[in-house]
């Protein structure tokens, strides 16, 4: 199982609020929110952790070539100078070794011990595609997810139907089969990871949803002290 961060974007909106420093070296828990993240994907049996960041971010290059070489597993820093997490999310999956991989951004945060089960169970190659869903909803424009009673999700949605627990939380684990569909994507100027997704589902592909206790994603500067509590509410690594 390889991993991947997007940690490509301006993180324009807390700089609007105020929190000049880069998103990905924001301080959680005494640690950058990135190094967290790369820690805790090398918890969990990570082969090879790839990082997509701009090249225009030398303070985030140099806190991760830092790491390099203290980890069970090779880091690679990747630049990468994108319009969308979906063009970021290409450049990686074209350089990071075919096979399983598990990408998200930078900014998502979530339990360690959510995210080793949630790898145990990627690793075990009965889906196409595994998505990391939570049902705590405190997102601008969330993307609903319908799971039938086996766990495969049936329908992506913008907007909430009666029966929706679940959210996308931005964790995707995809096979070989899965990424080949995002070429097909991009060569369609498909736009949007949530489009992406739906892509799978319309190629017949075994997508499954995987629940984690809470997944924060940090867009705006209140987000930082939710996600802070979180971790040290629950003690997560």
């Amino acid at each position: 199982m390889h991993c991947a961060i997007i940690a490509a974007g301006e993180g324009s909106r807390l700089a609007q609020e105020g929190i000049l420093r880069p998103k990905p070296l924001v301080e959680l828990d005494g640690r950058p929110m990135i190094v967290r993240l790369i820690d805790i994907m090398a918890s969990a049996g990570a082969d090879s952790i790839t990082v997509a960041v701009r090249d225009t971010m030398p303070d985030v290059i140099q806190v991760l070539e830092s790491v390099q070489g203290t980890l069970p597993c090779p880091l690679r820093i990747l630049p990468c100078n994108t319009p969308s997490s979906m063009h970021s999310f290409h450049v990686v999956s074209q350089a990071v070794e075919p096979g399983p991989l598990v990408l998200t951004t930078v900014d998502t945060i979530f339990r360690a011990d959510d995210f080793r089960a949630y790898a145990a169970a990627f690793t075990d190659g009965k889906v196409d595609a595994l998505m990391g869903v939570t049902d705590f909803i405190d997102d601008e424009k969330p993307l609903y997810v319908d799971v039938d009673a086996y766990g495969r999700i049936t329908a992506f949605r913008d907007s909430a139907s009666a029966a929706d627990r679940y959210i996308s939380g931005g964790i995707y684990g995809l096979s070989q089969s899965a990424r080949d569909i995002l070429n097909d994507c991009i060569a369609a100027g498909t736009q949007r990871m949530r489009n992406y997704q739906r892509a799978l589902l319309s190629a017949g592909l075994n997508v499954k949803a995987f629940p984690f206790s809470k997944i924060i994603d940090v867009d705006h500067a209140a987000d930082i002290d939710t996600a802070r509590s979180f971790i040290n509410d629950s003690q997560a690594l």
